[in-house]
């Protein structure tokens, strides 16, 4: 079962994959007619479509109809249709097409519902209300296409039979669709099984009357025995969007890292090491973010692994542990939603039963972000793959990057497994457009760099 996002993610995957949108719905359209062919033989069909994709849906189907036997209703004035894959479509239609009114009802035997695609919430206006009202009293049969236009909402067409694509989609059942039938329209296997542009829908946009601190506050528990490690995730973590980070550090690393960054906020904290005394305080402020990253340049000394593991064991908000604090949660039951993002070498001592990444994310009851030549995310049920990136990310500091990426996500409200696959994308793709300038000299502040730009050009 999938979400609406998660099927236009799917469908952006799918093109980035060379599978065209248009390819996708021109399948749809192939579903559609056929079943109507089979389960309406020498009916007089109304097609009611809507603007967007789902109206395209019901534009392709028509196309193979006889013409004769068809009509469209437009609930949208024609130069209202977004996308011109749809638009395409609509030009090529040989059937009748009105603008939609009841009196079309009356003179059909069957009406397919393509007004509306999935996403819709909240309270649904006219035309499509009325649509949806009349349809539903119309005692004729109805087919919905994907999903039944207003789903969610405040009011909903009732079909007969539902035809959705590639998987059922949240909130549908027999009650609320009908009979579902699920069609094949092409979509690779790999468009859910790797990562791609299409995941960078996920990234959670401002709202445009969001204030400071509503788009993620991230506190990130990091250096002193090293003041690089810290400074990189911190501008990461700022360069993928979360409104607020503060830097709780040594005081010994302290002021080098605001002088490096000045639109970074920090905490001292006391010694040139984490400590058990810090751990009560850390654990108040922690209440005060939406998401903690812990973990890099805060070496091995045998007290700040034990200031880790007390304050994981304690903390109440999700996390991403990275680096030196991988070492002291080995074994650990983690029981706020986390990432890990060990390369192999840390996974090696995380699953010295080499019990395998799902396995150990089971066991840990944590989302697993395994770096490599290909990146698995896993929580131990679902698993994918991250393939962006490119041989010169094998530097300093680009696992860094990395953890501060998930971070900042994991801050504004993604899923631990959301926040780790789309920020092993991110990094990785602003790598790929690093080394188009830096080449193999590319280091890790150039990754932080691009990944603005990445943001840009998958969202726009």
């Amino acid at each position: 079962m999938i979400s609406g996002l998660d099927s236009r993610v799917i469908d952006a995957n799918s093109e980035a994959l060379g599978i065209p949108v248009a390819t996708l719905m021109d399948n749809a359209g192939k579903a559609v007619s056929k079943f109507l062919k089979d389960y309406f033989p020498d009916s007089r069909i109304l097609f009611v479509c809507g603007p967007g994709n789902n109206g395209g849906d019901g534009f392709a189907a028509a196309l193979l109809m006889n013409p004769d036997m068809v009509t469209v209703a437009l609930l949208r004035r024609s130069n209202n249709i977004h996308s011109e894959i749809a638009r395409e479509r609509y030009s090529k239609l040989e059937c009748r097409v009105e603008d939609y009114d009841s009196s079309l009802l009356n003179n059909v035997d069957v009406i397919v519902d393509c007004a509306l695609g999935t996403g819709v919430r909240g309270k649904i206006k006219d035309p499509y209300r009325s649509f949806i009202l009349e349809a539903n009293a119309s005692g004729l049969p109805i087919v919905s296409v994907d999903v039944p236009s207003g789903l969610g909402s405040d009011v909903t067409i009732v079909p007969e039979t539902t035809i959705t694509f590639h998987d059922v989609k949240v909130g549908m059942n027999n009650d609320n669709c009908g009979n579902i039938l699920v069609a094949d329209v092409g979509v690779p296997v790999d468009a859910m099984k790797f990562i791609g542009p299409g995941d960078v829908l996920r990234y959670p946009v401002p709202d445009e009357n969001s204030h400071k601190g509503e788009n993620g506050r991230l506190m990130i528990i990091a250096g002193g025995p090293y003041f690089g490690a810290p400074t990189m995730c911190s501008m990461s973590a700022l360069r993928t969007g979360a409104d607020i980070v503060r830097l709780y550090t040594p005081s010994n690393v302290a002021t080098a890292i605001s002088t490096y960054c000045p639109v970074l906020m920090i905490t001292p904290l006391p010694g040139d090491h984490l400590t058990s005394e810090s751990v009560d305080m850390l654990l108040s402020e922690s209440l005060n973010y939406n998401a903690v990253l812990i973990g890099p340049g805060i070496g091995k000394d045998p007290d700040t692994m034990l200031a880790v593991k007390e304050f994981v064991r304690k903390c109440k908000i999700p996390m991403v542990i990275d680096a030196d604090a991988l070492t002291a949660i080995t074994g650990m039951e983690i029981l706020t939603p986390t990432v890990l993002t060990p390369h192999k070498g840390e996974f090696r001592k995380l699953d010295p039963e080499y019990t395998g990444p799902e396995a150990l994310a089971r066991e840990m009851n944590v989302v697993l972000l395994l770096k490599g030549q290909v990146d698995t995310i896993t929580d131990g049920n679902a698993t994918r793959y991250n393939r962006s990136g490119n041989p010169a990310m094998t530097g300093a500091g680009t696992g860094d990057v990395l953890s501060g990426s998930v971070a900042a996500l994991l801050s504004k409200g993604l899923s631990p497994m959301e926040a780790a696959a789309l920020g092993a994308f991110l990094t990785g793709r602003a790598g790929e457009y690093a080394f188009k300038d830096k080449s193999y000299g590319l280091i890790a502040t150039d990754v932080i760099d691009e990944i603005p730009h990445v943001l840009r050009d998958n969202l726009e």
